[in-house]
């Protein structure tokens, strides 16, 4: 039971739900890179090459191709010819270059309105104690 008890402090304590959350605004946010990337920065990339560009298909075959496999990567995965796909690796990579730079961007903008709200606290002028107000108006009183 003890254990039992040890577990729930422990997920619920605030960490571990920021953590859990954080890891699935991260999931989705991924999928966001991948359409980025895939439906818009790639197109992009195709035009300015001048043709159809796709990272994903792009394969070296290592192996022998068995007669009637047609050359695509998914009949030749299909067919257990051995293959360096080096076009998914570069999809990933600009993937996390893109997430990466997008992530840099946040913090970076999150920084600097911190230290904004850090300047704007420190320029304010905080209330005076009612103590001292009241000493003042003593003060005050006294001198007249």
């Amino acid at each position: 039971m003890k254990m039992i008890q040890e577990f729930r402090a422990f997920a619920v304590r605030g960490n571990v739900i920021d953590l859990a959350v954080g890891v699935i605004i991260g999931g989705a946010f991924g999928k966001i890179v991948d359409s980025v990337v895939g439906d818009v920065f790639m197109p992009i990339v195709a035009w300015l090459i001048g043709g159809k560009l796709d990272f994903s298909n792009l394969f070296v075959v290592l192996g022998t191709v068995p007669e009637n496999v047609p050359r695509t990567l998914d009949a030749l995965k299909k067919a257990g010819v051995p293959l360096f796909a080096y076009g998914n690796f570069l999809t990933i990579t600009l993937n996390f270059v893109i997430l990466a730079f997008i992530i840099f961007q946040m913090v970076k903008i999150i920084n600097r309105i911190k230290l904004q709200d850090e300047a704007d606290a420190a320029t304010e002028i905080p209330p005076v104690p009612e103590d001292i107000q009241l000493l003042r108006e003593i003060r005050d009183s006294l001198k007249k």
